[in-house]
């Protein structure tokens, strides 16, 4: 008797478990303007998704339970325990922390093959802005793979 394999898009138990399942990371970035937005796409998503959650926040009592894939990390920003940039002595900005981390992520674990990453990004608009330019220009990410709220008018909007 023959199992039958569901096709690599289709998302269920079996499709997660067979080695023919086309697997896709996700890294989403949010803040706390965005966290009405951010669980929405994560309840969206297939329960068998991996990849990664940013969330900044301006300080711990931010931090709520958010439900996220079992397969997916998050982790949360606390601008109040972080410093701004280098050598100034501020503290740090909102949008930075959030960049910050997803462009050091991006550094270290996104593959050349950026189409296999679903790039969300709904954090504010100054951070959004410094991570599509270091993913597009640095990374070489087609902006077409990666979705920002359509009010922030740039090119990725999806």
């Amino acid at each position: 008797m023959s199992k039958t394999i569901p096709s690599p898009t289709e998302h269920n138990t079996a499709a997660c478990r067979s080695s023919r399942h086309t697997r896709v990371q996700h890294v989403i970035a949010a803040d706390e303007s965005s966290l009405v937005e951010l669980e929405t796409l994560l309840a969206t998503l297939p329960l068998c998704s991996t990849g990664r959650v940013f969330i900044e926040i301006p300080d711990s009592s931010a931090q709520r339970d958010i439900a996220v894939p079992p397969r997916m990390v998050l982790t949360w920003l606390d601008r109040s325990r972080r410093s701004g940039a280098p050598g100034t002595g501020r503290g740090c900005a909102s949008g930075e922390a959030l960049s910050r981390a997803v462009i050091a992520w991006a550094d270290e674990m996104l593959c050349d093959d950026g189409d296999a990453t679903r790039i969300h990004l709904l954090g504010g608009y100054l951070g959004t802005v410094d991570i599509v330019e270091h993913l597009t220009g640095v990374r070489g990410i087609d902006p077409s793979h990666i979705r920002t709220p359509a009010r922030y008018g740039l090119s990725s909007a999806r």
